[in-house]
């Protein structure tokens, strides 16, 4: 009986010596990433996304990682922009239900500025027929979804940027000024209570900020993973927000500071 006891025990160290170096083993993949996906952390130590999870907990609690939604970011780092290609795959069917959601809210004969963003992306294709339907837009990939296929499209002009592939920055201004939309339904990078909209390029925020100026009312689509991250430049703050379209119901703190902005919250 007490060789069992003792097999046990060292049985229970073992587990617990593989746990401590799968756990700092984590860290540093995220310190070395910056940021990491649930999947890709799996996938690198070959165990389950739970395993994961319960790890990444631990080492959130000792201030080691900061968990986001479906994933982590190292502790002080900012969100840098993956690819558009990269981001369209991120949550796609969050994003699918929230712009079956955001679609409600615009009218048949409406104005509407589409901003660049997977998530508004996936709103464009929901607007195939919209005949009466006029789009203003700094994206090319909404510019090509809905090409003859409906509404009315109108192109902003300006510095077309690679990673988001949206025309953005100074130049902007020589169409927008000219501009009042019905609705601006916005993309963000990241979303914080405190700081607002925020994105990771100069030229791309200044768009963004000029574009809620113009709007009668502004509609943000957002899904989980956003809220509560911020980035590089501020792109807006939150009371300019009418509407934030979002898969998660925020918590109570969170609704009260959305309220007290003006800001009302839709989920699909």
């Amino acid at each position: 009986m007490s060789r069992l006891i003792v097999q046990e025990s060292d049985a229970s160290e073992f587990r617990h010596d593989l746990a401590v170096q799968r756990r700092q083993r984590l860290a540093t993949i995220v310190e070395s990433r910056g940021a990491a996906r649930l999947d890709e952390l799996s996938s690198a130590l070959g165990v389950s996304q739970a395993t994961v999870r319960r790890d990444l907990n631990v080492l959130a609690a000792h201030g080691r990682v900061r968990r986001v939604h479906g994933g982590v970011v190292a502790v002080g780092q900012r969100l840098d922009e993956p690819h558009f290609d990269v981001k369209a795959a991120a949550n796609a069917d969050a994003k699918v239900h929230i712009a079956e959601r955001a679609v409600t809210l615009l009218g048949a004969t409406d104005t509407v500025y589409l901003d660049s963003g997977s998530t508004v992306l996936a709103l464009a294709r929901l607007l195939a027929g919209w005949t009466r339907l006029t789009v203003v837009t700094n994206s090319l990939p909404v510019a090509v979804e809905l090409v003859g296929r409906g509404p009315r499209l109108i192109l902003v002009g300006g510095e077309l940027r690679a990673e988001s592939r949206a025309i953005v920055g100074p130049m902007t201004r020589l169409l927008l000024d000219e501009l009042q939309v019905d609705r601006a339904v916005m993309g963000t990078f990241a979303l914080d209570l405190a700081d607002g909209l925020s994105t990771t390029d100069p030229a791309e925020a200044y768009t963004k900020r000029l574009v809620m100026q113009h709007a009668r009312e502004v509609v943000l689509l957002a899904d989980g993973s956003k809220l509560g991250t911020h980035s590089f430049v501020h792109a807006g703050q939150l009371d300019q927000i009418d509407i934030l379209v979002t898969d998660r119901i925020p918590d109570e703190q969170s609704a009260r500071v959305f309220a007290r902005s003006g800001t009302r919250v839709v989920t699909p």
